[in-house]
């Protein structure tokens, strides 16, 4: 019986008081618990991928799909403007993707930028929907224009986008060879997966070829692999402990808890008192957004470290 299992009356009554991040920053229950400064911007390792980058990273996929997102679609200007106003207080992590349509936008504010200080990731869609065209070149010909887009020589990772089904690793295994084969040549640093169905998280627990990979947690179980939080953190705690890299999405139930202050708080302190999430992911809007979120960060490190 694992100490998720056997605490889990106490989990959920802590959950229910906002104190369930208590259970989890107690290394009896997380493991090895990083040690961190109070920045939100210190440089983390994720895994072993050998990317080092900061605590804090911005996504690009709010309100995404069809190669649109928010950034997309409002002014540019007002989107620029943000990106560089995230990259100047210091985050120099930014998640994009196919489907969210900002390859081109992140280039344009990249030219501001030092590109060498930046871990920028991007994710290949290989299902049904999501971007216009119906046709799924190999993964090569999908990272050629990708670096096009972002006028960039090498992307740090390149991740095969929301995973559901059990034995992804089989199926996409060509796919897999490919960007094996990329990360050889330095074209990308690191590969990996994001994952949307607990199933697809044990799946990647098997293999050694995820270096990096993108998981929905929140101590709410809101926008999650399962409601139940003990069970997904299991999970990732697995993945971890293997050496793969671990980045925290959805940390404010996909926005649902963006109005709730005191649960954004609780999941923040929750989520960085795990010790095998190694890095913040949250999609800015504005740059009070931005600006909030810092300040929250420090608040609750200091708490916890």
């Amino acid at each position: 019986m694992t100490n998720f299992q056997m605490n889990r009356r106490k989990f959920i009554g802590a959950l229910s008081a906002g104190t369930a991040h208590v259970l989890f920053s107690n290394p009896l229950y997380a493991g090895n618990i990083p040690a961190r400064s109070h920045d939100p911007f210190q440089l983390v390792e994720l895994g072993n991928s050998g990317i080092k980058t900061t605590l804090l990273g911005m996504g690009t996929g709010v309100h995404a799909t069809n190669r649109t997102s928010f950034l997309t679609k409002q002014d540019k200007n007002a989107s620029l403007d943000l990106l560089h106003h995230a990259y100047d207080k210091g985050i120099r992590y930014f998640d994009l993707a196919d489907t969210y349509g900002t390859h081109g936008l992140f280039a344009e504010a990249m030219t501001k930028m030092n590109r060498e200080e930046l871990t920028l990731t991007t994710k290949i869609w290989t299902r049904p929907g999501g971007i216009p065209e119906q046709e799924r070149p190999d993964a090569n010909i999908v990272v050629e224009r990708f670096r096009k887009e972002l006028n960039t020589d090498y992307i740090d990772l390149v991740q095969i986008h929301c995973m559901v089904d059990e034995d992804w690793t089989e199926t996409l295994k060509p796919q897999m060879e490919i960007l094996s084969n990329l990360k050889a040549k330095g074209i990308i640093k690191a590969h990996g997966v994001s994952v949307h169905s607990l199933d697809a998280m044990k799946d990647a627990v098997k293999s050694s070829w995820v270096d990096v990979l993108h998981a929905r947690i929140n101590p709410y179980g809101i926008a999650m692999d399962k409601p139940d939080p003990q069970e997904v953190v299991e999970v990732i705690q697995q993945l971890h402990q293997s050496g793969k890299g671990i980045i925290g999405m959805k940390l404010v139930g996909n926005g649902q808890l963006r109005d709730d202050s005191q649960k954004i708080d609780n999941s923040l302190r929750f989520v960085l008192g795990l010790g095998c999430v190694d890095l913040m992911l949250v999609g800015f809007e504005t740059k009070d957004q931005v600006d909030n979120y810092i300040s929250r960060m420090e608040t609750q490190l200091k708490k916890l470290y």
